[in-house]
Order: structure tokens, then C-alpha cells, then sequence
């Protein structure tokens, strides 16, 4: 199914000028929490954005049946049932991910950017830019986890993926890791950094 340019802003917006986390500044309690290594920090991204993007598509499908007095009671149902489903999946095959990201998967149901799609976009649009905008909002998310978790991880612990990155050479003449990378206020300071470049480059940005 092709692209019109209405559903391509949908789904490319978020990536950039309308980031949930750098410009909504949505959800960055998680891009604290799970960021101090990469590989949770792709496994949360991908959570999520399946989460936002199938709650989105149910939501949108259901939106003329849902009497507004419940509407929230069915979000928190149909958002608890896919974020249930994505745990059991990343404990059958990825057991070791699901026990470092602990109870914050469980939490995607109370991540602001899941609701907030839901409200503001899924119960008053089709399913399928429905569907494009949760994936967008998802991937905008996931995007700043993985680049806080690329920089905290390669210079808290010098591995990516678990892999040595930085060579031994570098640690004989005297390099040492940065400790403080892998604490989360160091993700809060390198969420503010990509927001500083992000709006350096937009003068759109910097009139917000």
C-alpha cells in the first residue's frame, strides 16, 4: 500500500519535528531507565513501537463501539493484553533482555505516549494512519533510546552489543571507561545533548 503524503508526515513526523521525546518530551522516564545498554535499548525501542502501533490500529477499529465514559478502562485493556503478549514472547526468546528490563516493560501500559496516541490520534482517525502514526511515535521513541544507549554503552563500558569496541591498546596507554555513562543521570544529560543539536539545525525548533 503506497504512501500519500498526509500519511507519510504521520509516520515521518515523529522521527523528527514532532519527537515524542526530544520535542513532546514524552516517556523519557523509560529513555532513563533502560538506556545503559544498547541491547535493551532496541528490544524497549521495538516493544514499544509494536505496542503503540497495534493499540493504535485496535483502538481506531473499535472508536465507533467505545462509549467515551469507558473509552480509558478499554485503552488500558487493549494496551495491557499487547504489552502481556510482547512479554511472554521476549521471555521465550529473549530471556536474558527481559529480565534486564524487569518491570519496564510491564510500565509500557502507563507510558504517555502510548495514551496520548491513543487520545489524541487512534479515536478520531482510520486504522490505517492510525496504525502509521503509532508506528511513527513508536520508531521516534525507540530512535533517541538507541542513540542514548549507543553513546552510554561504548563509552561506560567501551562494548556495543557486548562486544569490545574500544581496543585494549587504548586502555594500556591509560584509557579508562566513564563510570558515570551507565548511571541514568548521564542519559538525561545525553537526551538534552541530541536536543541541543536537534535544535540547532531547526529554526522551526528553537521558536517552541
Amino acid at each position: 500500500m503506497g504512501l500519500s503524503e498526509k500519511n507519510k508526515l504521520i509516520l515521518l513526523g515523529p522521527l523528527g519535528k514532532d519527537n515524542p521525546i526530544t520535542v513532546q518530551m514524552l516517556g523519557i522516564c523509560s529513555a532513563l531507565a533502560v538506556t545503559s545498554k544498547l541491547e535493551p535499548s532496541i528490544v524497549m525501542a521495538l516493544s514499544v513501537t509494536v505496542v503503540t502501533a497495534f493499540s493504535n490500529l485496535v483502538i481506531s477499529l473499535l472508536r465507533n463501539t467505545i462509549p467515551s465514559r469507558i473509552r480509558i478502562i478499554v485503552q488500558l485493556v487493549v494496551v495491557a493484553t499487547l504489552v502481556t503478549i510482547v512479554n511472554e514472547i521476549l521471555k521465550a526468546f529473549a530471556y536474558d533482555v527481559s529480565k534486564q528490563l524487569s518491570v519496564f516493560i510491564g510500565l509500557i501500559i502507563t507510558n504517555c505516549i502510548v495514551m496520548g496516541r491513543l487520545e489524541a490520534f487512534a479515536l478520531g482517525n482510520k486504522p490505517w494512519p492510525s496504525f502509521l502514526d503509532g508506528a511513527g511515535n513508536g520508531l521516534g521513541y525507540g530512535i533517541i533510546l538507541i542513540i542514548v544507549g549507543f553513546f552510554r554503552e561504548l563509552f561506560g563500558s567501551g562494548t556495543l552489543l557486548g562486544f569490545q569496541v574500544i581496543p585494549q591498546s587504548f586502555y594500556d596507554m591509560g584509557y579508562s571507561n566513564n563510570g558515570l555513562m551507565i548511571l541514568p543521570p548521564m542519559a538525561l544529560i545525553v537526551v538534552a545533548c541530541i536536543i541541543w543539536v536537534q535544535r540547532a539545525k531547526d529554526k522551526d525548533l528553537q521558536e517552541k
